[in-house]
């Protein structure tokens, strides 16, 4: 009997599970595939004269499937103890199926846990409060109120005083006014001090977006609202969603030469490039054998780019836009970008350069509103002649370059005594980064291909080639092998030569094959049928523009890939007979843009075929427009690749 019981209300426990799971949730066509809806999302900010900033923010989320209701089963509030302080301060479940309301956590009563926030290389002690929520179906709704007071970067402090933002007496904030699911409304409003001349613009799009602004005594409270967002479909490889999105920048600090005085005084106050007599010693060991001004500023960017190794452990005071001094990192041999940017600066001056620190945005672009869009630390030393050269010790270890071309058409801000501006790294032009594959092979009568090929790269190619060796030497000649079995598995590697891996600095990688494949060609009567080895993508770990899916006939997004780029292929193969004429069942044209130039050709004469390929990609970030060039030239690459050529006696 009891053993029915149970029965009876598992029965009906799953019958009522059934008719939930039953209920159709219509919702608009243009929801579809969507998981959740946001009904609103309202954040007030009230600005203090200090800068420190208290948020309260409101939003109801509705779900719309079960991913949905599973990607929202706990609400999460991530922040940092040491520069913020939050409260989630009430979470409510609207349920839909049976029409009642949970109070999850209120002010009184409720279960808040903080923990440490999940972290990876920079250990700073970032924390996450949250609430379980629990079990959700369609069509409930999570309704969250939050507190926040503080900013994002650590800097040291008691009471108060810790929330107050690095820069003293401004405000800034950057508000995405786009979301990955639906929103229908969203509305931001801050407080602050008419005094204060509050800056403020909307990029990429002002669709749907109303400002209001109204006074009160000495203060002005800013409005800013949109309806209707909806998640942008990105082509592939699109660009940063805040470089195409509808987003608010806002500051009161009055341009960038102010922020670049500012962070310039704020380090300098600190005394982070203060050198140490141990640092000044390494640096008079490591400029010992220099011979030039170029060749002091390459000799320690090197040596702190593979020395310093990036780990976020160190604390205590100069987190955030205050780096941390000499004195610990030269003796921790660790830290983040700061911590490399600020070594090397310290060893610049103590080298006797004029150095500085710099800040950047790796990933996404900055606005001129002087907002802190910064994310990176790096470099620049002043040269005899004036000019100011960037140098990133973070993006360079194991790489040719003092600047990480990876990092070109971005923007950055010196922290100079005397400010500066905005600036953007310059594109740079493609042949600093040039792959070439060279190769002579011979075809035997019985189809056997035979000979040699090199591949030697620069720049950032030279970086993607040299990844073969990032592994334990005794894999070297394993992953060595691998570049040519992955074209051609049944081949047979007599030898392969190499640079040596740990001299990079002295010469272009080099890696020279000696190999024969068995059964390579088709050798049929007057007919010979094969695929030049080097046009089969050789080494495509240096040729990114490969991974690009070119079923896209046009783009109306712009697109990036990781550096501009030079590929040059070409082959010399000695053939079993004499041929006269040639067919090749593709159509392969040239193309030519100011963006994307590409080239490919043959030429046959009697037992000899030669065989050539160039492609230049000229940049880093391109306009949809240029995506027709790119992609032909790309697809063309490919084309190659995979064509046989016919020759014919």
């Amino acid at each position: 009997m009891k053993k029915l019981v149970l029965l009876s209300i598992l029965a009906l426990s799953l019958s009522a599970y059934g008719q939930n799971d039953r209920v159709e949730v219509t919702m608009p066509t243009k929801y579809i595939g969507c998981h959740t809806i946001t009904q609103f999302d309202s954040t007030s900010v009230f600005m203090e004269e200090s800068g420190l900033s208290r948020v309260e923010r409101h939003y109801l989320i509705e779900m719309l499937d079960y991913k949905g209701c599973l990607d929202n089963s706990v609400v999460k509030m991530d922040y940092d103890p040491l520069s913020a302080y939050v409260e989630i301060r009430q979470v409510v479940v609207h349920r839909y199926y049976s029409g009642l309301t949970d109070t999850i956590v209120s002010k009184s009563h409720g279960t808040v846990y903080d923990y440490i926030a999940p972290a990876r290389l920079i250990y700073w002690g970032a924390s996450q409060k949250m609430v379980e929520v629990g079990h959700l179906d369609p069509r409930d709704q999570v309704e969250v109120w939050t507190f926040r007071k503080g900013y994002t970067y650590a800097l040291l402090g008691d009471d108060d005083s810790r929330y107050i933002p690095p820069m003293r007496g401004h405000f800034y904030d950057i508000v995405p006014f786009w979301s990955s699911q639906p929103v229908t409304e969203k509305v931001y409003s801050v407080n602050v001090l008419t005094s204060k001349r509050l800056q403020f613009k909307f990029y990429n799009s002002t669709e749907g977006v109303t400002i209001d602004s109204v006074a009160h005594g000495d203060r002005t409270v800013y409005t800013f609202r949109r309806s209707d967002i909806m998640p942008l479909k990105k082509e592939p490889s699109a660009l940063a969603d805040n470089d195409m999105q509808c987003k608010l920048l806002l500051s009161t600090a009055p341009d960038w030469e102010s922020k670049s005085m500012w962070f310039y005084g704020v380090n300098e106050d600190y005394g982070s490039f203060r050198t140490t007599p141990e640092v000044s010693a390494k640096v008079r060991e490591l400029l010992a054998p220099a011979k030039s001004e170029l060749d002091s500023i390459s000799i320690l960017t090197h040596w702190v780019a593979d020395n310093i190794r990036y780990c976020g452990i160190s604390m205590g005071e100069g987190e955030g836009y205050t780096l941390h001094n000499a004195k610990m990192n030269f003796t921790d041999r660790c830290g983040v970008c700061k911590d490399k940017a600020g070594m090397l600066v310290t060893m610049l001056r103590a080298a006797g350069f004029k150095s500085y620190a710099a800040m950047t945005m790796a990933g996404e672009r900055i606005d001129r509103i002087p907002a802190d869009q910064f994310n990176h630390s790096v470099c620049v030393v002043q040269r005899r002649n004036g000019q100011y050269q960037l140098l990133d010790p973070t993006w360079v270890p194991n790489v040719r370059e003092l600047w990480s071309s990876a990092e070109q058409q971005q923007g950055y801000l010196m922290g100079l005594p005397n400010g500066a501006d905005l600036m953007e790294t310059p594109v740079s032009p493609a042949s600093n980064h040039y792959i070439r594959i060279t190769g002579t092979s011979k075809i035997k009568k019985d189809g056997t291909l035979e000979g040699t090929f090199t591949v030697t790269a620069e720049g950032q190619s030279d970086a993607a080639v040299r990844g073969v060796f990032k592994s334990r030497q005794s894999e070297w000649q394993r992953n060595l092998e691998l570049e040519l079995l992955r074209v051609a598995p049944n081949a047979e590697i007599k030898k392969v030569t190499y640079t040596n891996p740990d001299r990079y600095l002295e010469q272009p990688v080099s890696i020279t094959y000696k190999y024969s494949i068995p059964n390579y060609a088709v050798v049929n009567g007057d007919d010979l049928i094969f695929i030049p080895l080097t046009a089969r993508n050789l080494y495509s770990r240096a040729m990114g523009h490969l991974n690009f899916d070119t079923v896209l006939d046009s783009r109306t997004q712009p697109f990036q890939d990781r550096c501009s780029r030079l590929v040059e292929i070409s082959e010399t193969i000695s053939l079993p007979a004499e041929y006269r004429t040639m067919d090749y069942r593709t159509d392969i044209s040239g193309v030519v843009s100011p963006a994307v130039n590409y080239g490919c050709g043959f030429k046959l004469e009697g037992k000899t075929l030669t065989f050539g390929e160039s492609a230049m990609y000229n940049k880093r970030l391109y306009d949809a427009g240029d995506w027709p060039a790119f992609r032909e030239a790309v697809r063309n690459q490919k084309r190659v690749a995979g064509t046989p050529v016919v020759l014919h006696k």
